[in-house]
């Protein structure tokens, strides 16, 4: 697959050939799924927590006589079915990961690259040079080019100017290679790639 390659400013850098191994598959929304669904039970915190029986606190009397009261024989307040009693069987801090095989978690970011490029909505950009690292100028060059919700992948390192002024831009976001995933391609409308993260990603993923 050739693609050609531009600049910020919207000029022609020459053209650049992507490997169809990691750019020309044909998108698996399966694969998909189970990654951005390992992806986001891994980053659930799972902090949520009730007090149970032997928490809450309250007096351990007896409540009533055990007998002649007409009533049930009750013996704590702290008794789930009590208002302010213990919660039965309630949530308890625990993980949500589960085991995702690496194979898998390389073909999802294999089929993500590739719908972005079978949706035409890859980019391949020269590299990531700003003169002033100043935010509304960025933005203007970013309008300019229609990217209105785009995530931009670097090589190994992104260039600390460019990472400074698209720090406050909230509708782009900008990663080193070994930070691409599955889920951030697929939340933006545009990826876009420099030649560096390019040669990047086919070293990761071959």
């Amino acid at each position: 697959m050739k693609l050609d390659v531009i600049t910020l400013d919207g000029g022609k850098a020459g053209s650049v050939e992507l490997d169809d191994e990691l750019f020309g598959l044909e998108p698996r929304r399966d694969i998909l799924f189970r990654v951005v669904r390992w992806q986001r039970n891994k980053a659930q915190q799972g902090t949520h927590k009730v007090k149970t029986r032997s928490e809450v606190n309250y007096s351990t009397r007896k409540i009533v006589r055990q007998k002649g009261s007409g009533g049930a024989r009750h013996g704590s307040r702290k008794a789930p079915i009590f208002r302010g009693g213990g919660t039965y069987k309630g949530p308890t801090p625990r993980s949500h990961g589960h085991e995702l095989t690496k194979k898998v978690r390389r073909l999802g970011l294999l089929h993500a690259l590739s719908a972005k490029a079978q949706a035409g909505k890859l980019v391949i950009l020269d590299a990531l040079s700003v003169e002033n690292a100043k935010t509304a100028g960025l933005a203007k060059r970013l309008n300019a080019l229609g990217w209105k919700r785009a995530l931009i992948i670097d090589g190994a390192t992104v260039n600390e100017d460019f990472a400074q002024a698209a720090r406050n831009l909230g509708n782009v976001d900008v990663l080193p290679s070994m930070g691409a995933n599955v889920m951030d391609i697929l939340k933006r409308d545009t990826l876009v790639i420099t030649k560096a993260g390019v040669e990047a990603l086919e070293a990761r993923l071959k």
